[in-house]
C-alpha cells in the first residue's frame, strides 16, 4: 500500500522526502444504533480496513488533494484562503472540512499540504468512510501544524463538528471517536452522553465478526437521518415537560413505560422508544460480553434489528433480506443492520464451523432474491488512527 501511495504522489507532487504516511480506520459498530446523539451508549470497534494517506508540508497556503478511489476527479486544488464547501470539491469537502473546523476553534492552520488518499473501505458501505477520512485529516494537520495540545478526542470531536456544521450530516460523535480511539481486539463501550468510555476485549474464540455489504448505496445527508434527529429531539422536549433529564439515554425502560403518552405523535413515541431501549441493549449486551455469555449478545443484537427496523425505521428491504437469512442459519450467533441505515452493511458473529455454510448460503439466495451480489469481510477489530512513520 505505502508503495502505490508513495509512487502516485511522486508522479503527482514530487519527491516524498519528509513526508508523512498515515492511516485512519473504518468502523463497524456491534451494538447501540442511533443511541449516539440520544446521550446513549454504543459500542464500536476500529476495523484494520481503512484510509491510507501520504501528506507533505508545503511552503504556501494551497491545499492539493487526490484520491487514488476517484482517480478521474483528478487532483483536487483548494486555499486555506477560502475553506468553503462546494461541489466540485466532491470528497475532498471532508478533508477541507476538518481544516475548516481547526481554524473555527481557534487552531492556527497555516501550511498548505499536498495529499494523496487511498482507502479500501467500500464507499456508502455504513463503515464510516467519511469519519476515517476526517480523522486521518486531523492527525495529519496535527502532525503537520504542531497542534501537539490536540488529543485525539480532540480530533474526533473537530470531525464531527466539521460534517455538522461543514458537510451538513448531523451526526452523532460515534464515528469519530471510535476511528480516532480504536484499540486492537477490544470495542469501545462509549458514554456518549460524558464521552466516559472503556475498552472492552472482544474475545470470540470460535467465532468470527462478518460484515456483508448490501450493496446498497446510503447518503446519510441526503436521507431521513436528520428527520430521525428531529424527531427524537421533539419527543425529548415533551419528555422534558414531566422529567428532569437530558437525553433520551437518561431514561431506563421503565420510566420510558410510565411517561410515553406524553410522546402524543405516535410515530415520534417510536423512535424515542428505540433509543431509549436500544441503550439499555447496549448496556446488557456488554455485561454479557464480559461475563463470557456470546448468546445473550447474539439475542441482543437481532432485538436490536428489529427495532431498528420496525421502531427506527432506518432499514430497507435488502438489509431485511440478509438479516433474515443470517437468522436462519445454525451458528450465526447475531446478525443486525449496522450503521446509519438506508442501506449500508449487516453485521453478524458467525462460529467458525458456519463460516463457509453462512457465506455460501447468503450469496446466492440474496443474489436470486435482489438482483446484484452482496460482499462479505471477515474482519478483525484493528487500531485507531496513527501516523505510521515519516518517509
Amino acid at each position: 500500500m505505502k508503495e502505490r501511495l508513495m509512487k502516485k504522489f511522486e508522479e503527482l507532487f514530487g519527491s516524498t522526502e519528509d513526508a508523512g504516511f498515515y492511516f485512519s480506520p473504518g468502523r463497524v459498530n456491534l451494538i447501540g444504533e442511533h443511541t449516539d446523539y440520544n446521550g446513549g451508549h454504543v459500542f464500536p470497534c476500529a476495523l484494520t480496513l481503512g484510509t491510507y494517506g501520504i501528506a507533505k508540508k508545503r511552503s504556501d497556503r494551497i491545499l492539493r488533494l487526490y484520491s487514488m478511489n476517484l482517480d478521474h476527479l483528478g487532483v483536487i486544488t483548494a486555499t486555506l484562503d477560502d475553506l468553503t464547501n462546494k461541489p466540485e470539491y466532491n470528497w475532498a469537502n471532508y478533508p477541507l472540512g476538518v481544516l475548516w473546523a481547526l481554524k473555527e476553534k481557534g487552531y492556527s492552520v497555516d501550511c498548505g499540504m499536498d495529499l494523496v488518499i487511498y482507502g479500501n473501505i467500500p464507499n456508502g458501505s455504513g463503515l464510516s468512510s467519511s469519519a476515517s477520512l476526517e480523522v486521518l485529516t486531523g492527525v495529519i494537520a496535527k502532525d503537520l501544524c504542531g497542534f501537539d495540545a490536540l488529543s485525539m478526542t480532540d480530533i474526533a470531536l473537530i470531525g464531527q463538528y466539521s460534517e455538522n456544521n461543514f458537510n451538513g450530516c448531523n451526526c452523532g460523535i460515534m464515528d469519530q471517536f471510535a476511528v480516532a480511539m480504536g484499540k486492537k481486539d477490544c470495542a469501545i463501550f462509549l458514554d456518549t452522553g460524558t464521552l466516559s468510555y472503556e475498552y472492552a476485549p472482544v474475545e470470540l474464540e470460535d467465532a468470527k465478526i462478518i460484515i456483508t455489504n448490501s450493496k446498497v448505496k446510503h447518503s446519510l445527508v441526503d436521507s431521513q437521518y436528520n428527520q430521525r434527529r428531529q424527531e427524537c429531539s421533539h419527543a425529548l422536549s415533551l419528555l422534558q415537560e414531566e422529567l428532569d433529564i437530558n437525553a433520551l439515554g437518561d431514561l431506563d425502560i421503565d420510566t420510558f413505560e410510565k411517561f410515553k403518552e406524553v410522546i402524543t405523535d405516535p410515530v415520534e413515541q417510536k423512535r424515542a422508544k428505540h433509543a431509549v431501549y436500544e441503550n439499555q441493549r447496549t448496556i446488557e449486551a456488554v455485561s454479557a460480553l464480559k461475563a463470557g455469555n456470546i448468546e445473550r449478545f447474539g439475542e441482543l443484537m437481532n432485538q436490536s434489528h428489529i427495532s431498528l427496523r420496525d421502531d427506527y425505521a432506518v432499514s430497507c428491504e435488502e438489509i431485511d433480506i440478509l438479516v433474515d437469512l443470517a437468522w436462519q442459519i445454525p451458528g450465526v450467533v447475531g446478525s443486525r443492520i449496522t450503521g446509519g441505515g438506508f442501506g449500508g452493511c449487516t453485521v453478524s458473529i458467525v462460529k467458525n464451523d458456519a463460516v463457509d455454510t453462512f457465506i455460501n448460503t447468503i450469496g446466492p439466495a440474496y443474489k436470486e432474491k435482489v438482483g446484484h451480489e452482496a460482499e462479505f469481510y471477515t474482519v478483525d477489530i484493528g487500531s485507531g488512527a496513527q501516523k505510521l512513520e515519516t518517509l
